[in-house]
């Protein structure tokens, strides 16, 4: 007797086997079920385009769309132009009053192969330091209480960086392999399309990279973190981690790219490939633009340039070993619906809840957040130029094979 997707899923729960050690055939007829816990839910947020890509295809409008199956949903806030409701009724999604109810559907098993976490948009506090306080480790930390209550674990995704702060960033990564809950989190621009269309190989030899960005530090400086990030994991010798981090404030960077000329170079390259440039720089820098400046364990060194008034892009250009060669690239979004770059994220994702196996490494997310979380605190510091020794930004991982769009054959939607 063949057993659709549903019926294995509760055979298999009934049995008390962890999912996530059930590997899940490319074959199956039935889309796998899920599970969102978000913030809040509006049009074009993070829950709207992941969940509706999920509801409504990967273009939002009934068309095709990944193998799985939003059954349930939580919200810890509803939004005042709130979509989740109506979409819920539409597809059949539960809305629950818990996050174990979305997980369980009330019973004493998991009802899902996998949970979207999405702690992103809402009214939540803000630090000192202008860290956004969302409840991303309560929302994993009933996640897994859920799973140890029923004994059975599933893939989880956590979206963008961790947490707000490393501790708490780290107390999820150790729960996560104590409880071995299979874990990925990250930003789409790891995945989104790439120009040139060219790949780092896997031990390159490289001596030093510049990200640019723009947006605010934390919300968008974690993306040009992963940006950059991504790239340099693939240097020879893979991952060892961050010894240091400082940070410049904007009316500081003038000096410092004449300081650093090589650097500047790559700055211009960064720009350039994303046809932007920095003329009159000094004149056109917003003053809430910032460089990260970051010295790796192995010496490697990274620089993000959050370049408000310079340019609305994340580009990145890395000097190679290789007679200083230098290799720029554009990370390339959609600014209009249905925002793909947040697809091929939701391609990984899929695979993931598939196979039980993350398609990056968490790890590159831990460390971005913690970098990130030691970067805002030097930013808001009376000297963020003096260099803060960072031990515990000591996170050693190799890449992933997982590719960029467009180096999957998926053309960028003129």
């Amino acid at each position: 007797m063949r057993l659709n997707r549903r019926q294995s899923l509760q055979l298999l729960a009934a049995s008390g086997f962890s999912l996530s050690t059930r590997p899940l055939s490319a074959d199956e007829s039935e889309p796998l079920p899920v599970a969102a816990i978000v913030t809040t839910y509006f049009r074009n947020s993070h829950a709207d385009v992941l969940c509706g890509k999920i509801m409504e295809g990967w273009r939002q409008d009934g068309g095709p769309g990944p193998r799985l199956k939003l059954v349930s949903m939580y919200t810890d806030q509803v939004h005042a132009k709130d979509l989740s409701r109506g979409l819920a009724m539409k597809h059949g999604v539960r809305i629950t009053q818990s996050i174990d109810e979305a997980l369980t559907h009330g019973t004493d098993k998991l009802a899902v192969g996998g949970v979207l976490s999405i702690g992103e948009h809402g009214e939540y506090p803000t630090n000192n330091t202008g860290q956004v306080k969302y409840p991303r480790r309560r929302f994993f930390d009933q996640i897994a209480d859920t799973m140890q209550r029923c004994g059975q674990t599933v893939p989880v995704f956590s979206d963008k960086h961790l947490s707000w702060n490393w501790k708490d960033a780290l107390h999820m990564y150790d729960r996560a392999r104590k409880q071995k809950i299979p874990l990925m989190a990250g930003s789409s621009l790891p995945v989104t399309w790439r120009f040139p269309n060219a790949d780092v190989p896997v031990g390159t030899q490289m001596k030093e990279i510049v990200t640019v960005g723009y947006g605010g530090f934390e919300a968008y400086g974690f993306h040009a973190l992963e940006s950059m990030q991504c790239i340099a994991e693939r240097r020879k010798g893979g991952e060892t981690g961050v010894a240091s981090v400082s940070a410049v404030p904007a009316t500081e960077i003038p000096a410092w790219l004449n300081k650093h000329p090589e650097r500047h170079e790559l700055l211009r390259n960064a720009l350039k490939v994303a046809e932007k440039n920095d003329q009159k720089l000094e004149e056109r820098v917003a003053q809430n633009s910032a460089l990260f400046c970051l010295q790796y364990s192995d010496g490697f060194h990274a620089t993000i340039a959050m370049l408000n008034g310079i340019t609305d892009q994340f580009s990145t250009a890395v000097r190679l070993s290789d007679n200083n060669r230098v290799m720029p690239m554009w990370h390339r979004l959609q600014f209009k619906a249905p925002f793909g770059h947040f697809e091929h994220l939701l391609r990984g994702i899929e695979q993931m809840f598939h196979n039980g196996k993350p398609s990056w490494p968490v790890e590159r997310t831990l460390l971005t957040t913690g970098i990130l979380d030691r970067v805002m605190q030097r930013l808001s510091s009376e000297n963020p130029a003096i260099s803060v020794p960072t031990p515990e930004l000591t996170v050693s991982y190799q890449p992933s094979s997982w590719g960029f769009a467009n180096r999957e054959g998926l053309a960028f939607p003129e």
